[in-house]
């Protein structure tokens, strides 16, 4: 299957443009294919604002995040792999997503076996919590 993780790029980055916040990429910027102004990178990672206002032409595509964006007055064309996006936040408040290091991802999560006849394969089951006791209807009394 292919990776979930420009998919849910899209989506927190349509979330936080609904919510009017201002969609930021934390981008790893080890790997040679991805393409931004050298001069703004920190610790191997830039952070990029890719709202509406800030870019041009943005494409959020399955393998490349491309735009054109201007940087203290100069225009460059951006193109970051999908796999070096480490997260997507807005940055009023930080809320959005971690998507991981570079080439790891979110974490995947795996449907459960299935036995011959179509029926999943249960796994040790959990502990069941105690049963709560019954109540009875609402008891209200009026204090005077």
């Amino acid at each position: 299957m292919t990776s979930t993780k420009p998919y849910l790029i899209r989506a927190i980055y349509e979330w936080i443009v609904d919510n009017q916040q201002t969609p930021h990429l934390l981008v790893e910027v080890k790997d040679e294919h991805v393409q931004v102004p050298r001069q703004y990178i920190e610790d191997g990672v830039i952070v990029l604002n890719v709202s509406a206002g800030a870019v041009r032409e943005l494409d959020l595509g399955n393998e490349l995040i491309v735009f054109s964006a201007r940087f203290k007055g100069t225009s460059y064309d951006i193109s970051v792999p999908v796999d070096a996006v480490q997260a997507i936040y807005a940055r009023e408040n930080g809320q959005g997503i971690f998507l991981g290091e570079h080439g790891e991802g979110p974490e995947q999560i795996e449907a459960p076996e299935e036995r011959n006849d179509g029926a999943p394969v249960e796994a040790d089951e959990p502990e069941k919590e105690p049963a709560r006791p019954k109540r009875g209807a609402p008891h209200l009394t009026v204090v005077e």
